[in-house]
């Protein structure tokens, strides 16, 4: 498998050991303890019409360091097709920081590496098959577990992103 020059399999390991001791040195002295500060959320989203559709499930994992600060992974598999035009596939992972300067709002960051495979009925379109980097800075308004808010993609290419728009407003909740 080859991944571009932002996202190899050596900065994956290396991304994955050092998460790991920051796991490990900010829990205390039992596993208990580290399952009680991860928390889980994810998106769903379900979208058809005249020929059209679209699914997507996309779970992902926090650990809340403090109050103020937490940092986890994600995972997203989207289907889309329009009848007897094309059908997408995409794969994907995320790294998510989140930051709260004030309880009520958070700050993020979120690099996300998409695998984006399309292929099309018409033969007058090639088929893709690429990799997508997304950079998401984002605020919110966040009451308890549920953040409210908008982020950017610094890294936007109308070209090739899955994205209609480099802003996109978002509802994250974590339990």
């Amino acid at each position: 498998m080859k991944f571009p020059c932002l996202f190899n399999l050596k900065s994956v390991v290396i991304l994955s050991v050092i998460m790991s001791f920051s796991f490990n040195s900010f829990s205390q002295d039992s596993t208990n303890d580290f399952w009680s500060h991860v928390r889980f959320g994810g998106g769903l989203g379900l979208s058809f019409g005249d020929g059209f559709f679209s699914g997507t499930i996309a779970p992902s994992a926090i650990y809340q360091f403090n109050s103020d600060f937490a940092l986890g992974l994600g995972l997203n598999g989207t289907y889309n097709s329009l009848k007897n035009t094309y059908n997408s596939t995409i794969f994907g992972a995320s790294v998510i920081s989140l930051y709260n300067p004030i309880p009520e709002i958070q700050l993020s960051g979120e690099f996300e590496e998409l695998n984006v495979n399309r292929k099309f009925e018409n033969n007058q379109f090639e088929n893709q098959n690429y990799w997508y980097p997304a950079l998401f800075l984002g605020v919110g308004y966040r009451s308890n577990n549920v953040t409210l808010g908008i982020r950017y993609d610094v890294l936007y290419d109308r070209d090739k992103s899955i994205y209609a728009d480099p802003w996109a407003p978002f509802v994250r909740v974590f339990f």
